[in-house]
């Protein structure tokens, strides 16, 4: 009985989390979150992927993974009117700021980061210590040095697509030498995620994730004739509004990371801690 209770437990958790709140053992005139910061009482704001993130439930065990690469795989570069350009269109950081999401899931409790992308530096150091502790204590002294912890799951992907100008348009109007216009721009950036099984090399989970950026210019401008066919004065002015693609790139990341924390629970690779989330039941019920 107490395995059938945790299925269906497990079951409600999901398809709640799914829907952006969830409601567990709880009547229909007091509806209250298991997290308060996403779902109040009264009108529930769509939360974000970030947000999500951190406010995962807790998972049953910490999960080793390694990073080794997230790179750029557009080949898009930022474009120039005059003179070719060498930067390029996304952010060549991908990796940190996946670390940085995969940190922040639940709080920091889902999973723990080793450093891979910097292994040669790391290497290097740890025998600089070994190096430093023979010297002075002999090789049979103690070294401070701990195991290196080694990862059972691997994670890949990368930015694998900018697209620009998916969407654009505007409107304008003019009257009596007064007119004023509005235009607009869509582009989206993709990344994929996957987790690979160091033990048989498996791919065992998928995500691709995309954001859309939107870009927005407004405008206007005034002339007037001041003697007829003679003197005409003009202005114009404007402002534009471009959303980072840095800021989208972040987003995207940090979408796959919660997209592959869920597939991995429908999957059954990890779980939630029904403990804790029965203590935090029965809290919200006390209060």
């Amino acid at each position: 009985m107490e395995g059938v209770g945790l299925n269906v437990l497990r079951s409600l958790v999901l398809v709640l989390l799914f829907s952006g709140c969830a409601t567990v053992g709880l009547d229909s005139s007091h509806q209250d979150c298991w997290d308060k910061v996403l779902c109040q009482q009264g009108p529930v704001i769509e939360p974000t992927a970030a947000q999500q993130l951190v406010n995962l439930p807790y998972p049953n065990q910490k999960t080793v993974v390694a990073v080794y690469s997230f790179p750029d795989q557009t080949g898009q570069r930022k474009p120039s009117e005059t003179l070719s350009s060498f930067s390029t269109a996304v952010t060549q950081g991908g990796i940190h700021v996946l670390i940085e999401a995969l940190r922040d899931a639940g709080r920091g409790n889902w999973f723990v980061v080793v450093e891979r992308s910097g292994l040669d530096s790391l290497t290097k150091e740890r025998q600089l210590v070994r190096n430093t502790f023979e010297t002075y204590n002999g090789k049979e002294g103690k070294t401070i040095l701990k195991p290196m912890l080694y990862a059972g799951m691997i994670l890949e992907g990368g930015i694998v697509g900018y697209d620009t100008n998916l969407r654009t348009g505007g409107s304008g109007a003019r009257y009596l030498g007064i007119g004023v216009k509005n235009q607009y721009r869509e582009d989206k950036v993709t990344v994929v995620l996957r987790a690979v099984l160091v033990q048989t090399g498996e791919v065992l989970l998928n995500v691709t994730a995309t954001k859309t950026i939107l870009s927005t210019a407004k405008g206007g401008d005034i002339f007037k004739f001041y003697e007829v066919g003679t003197q005409l004065v003009e202005v114009e002015s404007g402002s534009t509004d471009n959303e980072p693609v840095s800021y989208a790139v972040r987003a995207a990341i940090e979408a796959a990371v919660y997209g592959l924390v869920m597939q991995g629970l429908e999957k059954e690779v990890w779980d939630f801690d029904y403990t804790q989330l029965r203590e935090k039941n029965n809290e919200e019920d006390t209060d």
